[in-house]
Order: C-alpha cells, then structure tokens, then sequence
C-alpha cells in the first residue's frame, strides 16, 4: 500500500472551499430535505473539495469499528480514516428505515431557484485509501434470494495497486484456479443530489428527479450532472463514493470506497435550460461525447421506457428533430445502458452522441 492517506485536512485541497466530513455535515442513511440548513453557503462558480467516506467499514453488520474492521484485513490503524472512525462511534442509523450510505451536505448555491438547473461539474477525484469493499448484502443484488450463498452477507474486501497502467483493483483467485484479478479504476460518486422539498429527509437508497444515490459510472473526472433546482439555494450533497463499477453493480455494491471530491456549483437559469435541454424532470448527465439523459422507476421495463421518452424530449428540444425520426436515431445509434438495477429504483441512461448533430442547425429563442 503505497498509495497516500488523505485525512481529514492533510494533503491538497484545490477548490475555493473546503468541506470535511464532521458528524456537523454528514447524515447516515437519510438526504437532506428543505428544512435542512446548509453546512456551507457558496457562489455560483465556485468550486468545493470535499471529503466523502465510504459507508463500507462502518456499517453494523461489520462491526461498526472500522478500527477493527479494517484492522482485521492487514491495514494499520495509520491507514483508516480517521473521520470515518469518528463518524462510526458518533451518527447513528435506523437499518430497519435508514440506507447505508454517508452524505456530506447541504451546500447552499446562492441564486439557485426552483425552475433553474444546477449543474455540477466533477473537477478532480482522488482516492484517499488503497483499499476498498464490494458487498452482497441486504437480501438484493441482482440474484437476492440465490448469492450469496447461506445466511451471511459477504463484504470482499479489496486492496487497490499502483500497476504501470494506473491504479488497478484486485481480487484473488481462490477457487478453480490461482492468481489475481486485477481491473482498472474510473472513480465517481455514486450519489449526487439536491434537495427534496418539504421538512422530510428521503431515504438515501432509490434515486429520482433530485438525483441521489444514481450510481451512473459516467461521471468521473471531467463530467457535468444537471439537476432540477427544487428548493431555494438547491441544496446539493454528494456520498457514496466509488472507485470502480460496472453497468448494473449486480452484486449490490461495486468497490465503495472513500474519495476526496473537487465540483463546481453553477446554476443554469430556467430560460437558459429550457433553450439547451428542454424541459429537464430528472438527472441530466454531459460528458466530453455524450448527452446522457435518465430513466427511473422501480420497474427496470418502465425505467427503460422513461429513458427513452427524456431522450425523444431531449432530441427534439435541443435538435428540434421530429419525434419519429429522433425514435429512429436512437434505435441506430444510442447505447441504453443499465446503471443499476439493486437500489429499489431501477436506473437507465442513454448515451447520445452529440457529434452526430454537427451538423443540424439550431433555432434559438
């Protein structure tokens, strides 16, 4: 384990602010709502590095020492984090009604509105520990009630190495044969959001329109997630960070671990995105290549045709194509992947290609 510990405070902390994860800016299992006070008030444009702790190590079933828990997989008590130790001994969590996840938030964005989008650009993720955990817990998954295997939940506990391709995963071969796997890493959090109207905290497992735990693995470095402004000031959070996953997370979670984050907050106002986007109900992703447009429901089928209906919008909105011949160009041309099917709301996007509409003009209001 080579790799550099980023405590709390300690190491580069590039954006405009700094937010640590204190029991002062996290919830356990819950996202903040509008009656929620902010635990930081910035600037449209401005940018935030904040330190997200990953809910693997903490939780009861572990243990609920990550001393310990960690401890008992080889890793010295210099290389658990120390706000996840404090964090474990200090929050508390219903399992029976609460999610896993941590969540570092809210951020208050001064201008943002209800009707504006708020857009979140990911500028820099960087792991804070050499390690990680991929569980099949709960009672889902995608094969819940056939893995695991017995009454036990499984938590696979994974050391992460600096290979001369970049930073790499590895799990061991133990049945059938000898030897490791080793699979790249693409880090994103897994939960991005803003708040919910009203005076109650959502549960922090399904996603929806304000975003939440929608664990699309696109948005790494580099990537923008636009969100529907629900309350005044938006009330952005992030968690449930990751180092690596794969289309689906079959097994419930993919390699959860901790990462420090660096976003910027802008606000899109709402004439301004209606003329980019159309109308935007729900997650709206934007990477170097694609618009990626979401679809959500507990029904996988139903999130299916929910994307489909937010890309047929976002075509003829931003392109002003005809809605059959949009139909017919995702038909041909657009990848609909499955971002997760095991956080009881089922989520798809789509990857839209934007330099295939070089060349259509568009009209501007």
């Amino acid at each position: 384990m080579t790799m550099r510990i980023l405590q709390p405070h300690t190491g580069d902390l590039p954006g405009d602010h700094y937010l640590p994860a204190t029991p002062a800016t996290a919830l356990w299992g819950r996202l903040p709502c509008g009656a929620d006070a902010p635990v930081l008030t910035i600037r449209a444009g401005e940018t935030v590095t904040i330190d997200t702790v990953s809910h693997e190590g903490l939780l009861g079933d572990q243990g609920g020492d990550p001393l310990a828990y960690f401890g008992s997989h080889g890793v010295p008590a210099d290389q658990v984090l120390a706000d996840a130790v404090e964090l474990a001994a200090s929050l508390t969590r219903d399992p029976a009604t609460d999610g896993p996840h941590v969540v570092i938030g809210p951020i208050r964005v001064t201008d943002a509105a209800p009707g504006d989008l708020l857009q979140i650009t990911v500028v820099q993720l960087v792991p804070r520990v050499p390690y990680g955990v991929i569980s099949n817990r709960h009672g889902r998954g995608a094969l819940a009630g056939e893995l695991p295997r017995g009454p036990h939940d499984v938590s696979v506990f994974t050391p992460v190495e600096e290979r001369p391709g970049g930073l790499v995963g590895v799990l061991p071969v133990t049945a059938g044969g000898a030897g490791e796997v080793a699979f790249p890493l693409a880090p994103f959090l897994g939960t991005m959001g803003v708040a919910v109207a009203g005076d109650e905290r959502p549960h922090s497992v399904p996603p929806g329109a304000h975003g939440g735990n929608i664990d699309i693995n696109l948005l790494t470095e580099g990537a923008v997630l636009y969100l529907p402004v629900q309350v005044p000031g938006a009330l952005a959070y992030v968690g449930d960070p990751h180092f690596a996953q794969g289309d689906g997370e079959v097994a419930l979670t993919a390699l959860e671990a901790s990462l420090r984050a660096t976003l910027r907050f802008d606000v899109v106002p709402r004439r301004a995105a209606l003329a980019e986007f159309g109308e935007v109900t729900g997650p709206l992703v934007r990477t170097d290549e694609y618009l990626v447009p979401t679809g959500l429901d507990p029904d996988l089928d139903e999130a299916m045709r929910a994307c489909v209906r937010a890309a047929i919008a976002l075509i003829r909105a931003r392109w002003g194509l005809d809605e059959h011949l949009a139909y017919a160009y995702l038909s041909a041309a657009t990848d609909f992947d499955i971002s997760q099917v095991v956080d009881l709301v089922c989520g798809v996007h789509a990857r839209i290609r934007e330099s295939d509409f070089a060349e259509v003009s568009r009209d501007q209001p």
